[in-house]
C-alpha cells in the first residue's frame, strides 16, 4: 500500500522485480494498493487514433487491452499472484478463470459499497447501468510472465472524470465513465480499501 501518487515507471520496476522474485520462488505473493499521478497508459492493443489528446504523460505498457487513464481518486490494484501454484489438481493455470475472478474482485466490492457492478459481453470491465446509459467504473488490464500475474484492476472512487475525455477509454465508444462520488457514493479511499480487501479473501484465499 501507498498513500502518496507513486510514479507509473517506479510501480512497474517494483511489480517487475517482485513477479520475477515469486517466479523464483524467493518472494511471496503480493497485491498492492496505489494511486498515480494523472497519466494515460497504452496497451499491448491500443491504437493511436484512440488517444485524443495527450493532456498526460503516456506510456506503453505490456499489459493488455488498450488505453486508460490513472489518476488521484483512482485505486489502483497491482495483483502479484503464481497461477502455477493456484492451478487446480489436473488441470494447468487457468487465464481466463484469473480474469474472472478479477471481475468478481470488483463486483464484490462494489456490491459491499451499494453498487451494482456488471459484466458486459465483448466489453472488457466494470460495468453500471443508469437508466438506459452505461458507464464504466472500473478497468481491468493484465500479463502474465512465467505464470505470475502482473498489472490488475483500477477502479474510480473519485478521480476528476474529465481527464478520461483525452482517449476512448478501452477502445470503447459510446459509452461513459463514473465513480463512486459520481454516482452519490460517499465512500473514502479507506472505505473502498477495506472493502477490496475482504471480497479478495473470499475471491482469491
Amino acid at each position: 500500500m501507498s498513500d502518496q501518487p507513486v510514479a507509473y515507471p517506479e510501480a512497474l520496476a517494483e511489480m517487475g522485480a517482485r513477479a520475477a522474485a515469486i517466479a523464483e520462488g524467493t518472494a511471496g505473493e503480493q497485491v498492492w494498493l496505489l494511486e498515480h499521478p494523472p497519466i494515460y497508459t497504452a496497451g499491448t492493443s491500443a491504437k493511436d487514433a484512440d488517444l485524443i489528446e495527450a493532456r498526460f504523460p503516456v506510456y506503453r505498457t505490456g499489459r493488455g487491452g488498450q488505453f486508460t487513464y490513472h489518476g488521484p481518486g483512482q485505486r489502483v490494484g497491482y495483483v502479484m499472484l503464481d497461477l502455477k501454484t493456484r492451478s487446480r489438481k489436473g488441470s494447468g493455470p487457468d487465464v481466463r478463470a484469473y480474469v474472472r475472478d478479477l471481475e468478481q474482485w470488483l463486483i464484490e466490492t462494489l456490491a459491499q459499497l451499494g453498487v451494482k457492478g456488471e459484466r458486459r459481453a465483448g466489453r472488457v470491465g466494470i460495468w453500471v447501468q443508469r437508466g438506459t446509459q452505461e458507464d464504466k467504473i472500473a478497468a481491468l488490464g493484465v500479463r502474465i510472465k512465467r505464470w505470475v500475474t502482473l498489472h490488475g484492476v483500477a477502479l474510480n472512487v473519485d478521480p476528476d472524470l474529465s481527464h478520461f475525455a483525452g482517449i476512448v477509454p478501452c477502445g470503447i465508444r459510446g459509452h461513459g465513465v463514473t465513480s463512486l462520488a459520481d454516482l452519490g457514493i460517499p465512500a473514502t479511499m479507506a472505505d473502498v480499501d477495506v472493502a477490496l480487501k475482504q471480497s479478495f479473501q473470499k475471491i482469491f484465499g
